[in-house]
């Protein structure tokens, strides 16, 4: 609701004739009878991130902005957007999905600890735990299983980043320094002592290397127009992809915006160009 209530502004603000939807069981009727050129998709998570809302709006031949269906989905799902990672040489975690008791004891022996057990569906870190001993093992994947398939992976230790995309061009990279022991829910949202540094702190030549992982990792799933890939660095200067977010959040404290900032471009144009490139049909599925 506040990604859409700063879109909404930013859109009014540029003279764009516009409505906004909160989304129910209607949204069918009302994008119908709208009489719509395109739709700023800012629903994050399930329904709206996940290929459902964009299946809709191709029913509707209704162009919006972001991935289509395939990789709205794909990416949604952690599991399967770490398959095609390794595929492509890609570098990410190591993993185990977690089907049962056995299976949280098999992770523990192959993964070792520090672990991170997640829901596969979900965003925001919801259901996510970092397992520090084996005897919190079944009550993060008691929690993580309410949200449907779960995975353990291997824990990172070290800094974690983001790199926004938008178009062809990776903007600057953020570090993220949460207070909390890792960027959990608390620290993206309820707190107000996470740091974030852009610049990064990376060298030149480093931030580019990452910045093409990062847009390699955004194309492999087929995503377009924009988003934002996360990943974490070892002490070693290794690096790790985490997940790839298609509708990132859009207030103007959200991650994407303040790179976008950083290479000079404001919010008002930031939305302009993500609502341009959604009406000339930039996705290759779209």
């Amino acid at each position: 609701l506040n990604s859409g209530s700063a879109v909404l502004k930013a859109l009014q603000d540029m003279s764009v004739n516009v409505d906004a939807i909160d989304v129910g069981a209607d949204v069918y009727d009302l994008l119908k009878k709208g009489n719509y050129d395109c739709v700023f998709n800012i629903l994050h998570g399930r329904g709206g991130e996940d290929g459902q809302i964009q299946a809709l709006l191709e029913l509707l031949e209704l162009p919006y902005t972001g991935s289509g269906v395939a990789a709205s989905a794909i990416a949604m799902d952690k599991l399967k957007t770490k398959k095609i990672w390794q595929s492509e040489g890609l570098p990410t975690p190591k993993w185990k999905e977690l089907e049962g008791e056995e299976d949280c004891d098999l992770a523990l022996s192959q993964l070792g600890l520090p672990l991170i057990v997640k829901p596969v569906l979900e965003g925001s870190s919801v259901g996510i735990s970092k397992v520090n001993h084996a005897n919190e093992m079944l009550a993060a994947w008691d929690l993580a299983k309410q949200y449907g398939v779960v995975i353990a992976e291997q824990y990172i230790d070290g800094n974690e980043y983001t790199t926004s995309i938008l178009g062809n061009e990776a903007l600057p990279i953020i570090r993220l320094e949460p207070a909390t022991d890792f960027y959990d829910y608390e620290a993206k949202y309820l707190r107000d002592d996470t740091k974030y540094h852009c610049p990064c702190g990376l060298d030149e030549k480093k931030e580019a290397e990452y910045q093409e992982i990062c847009m390699r990792a955004f194309k492999a799933i087929g995503a377009a127009d924009w988003g934002r890939v996360d990943f974490m660095m070892d002490k070693a200067g290794d690096i790790y992809l985490i997940e790839l977010n298609t509708v990132p959040g859009m207030t103007g404290h959200s991650l994407v915006p303040m790179a976008a900032k950083q290479a000079g471009i404001d919010f008002n144009t930031l939305v302009a160009t993500v609502l341009t490139m959604a009406k000339a049909g930039n996705a290759n599925e779209k």
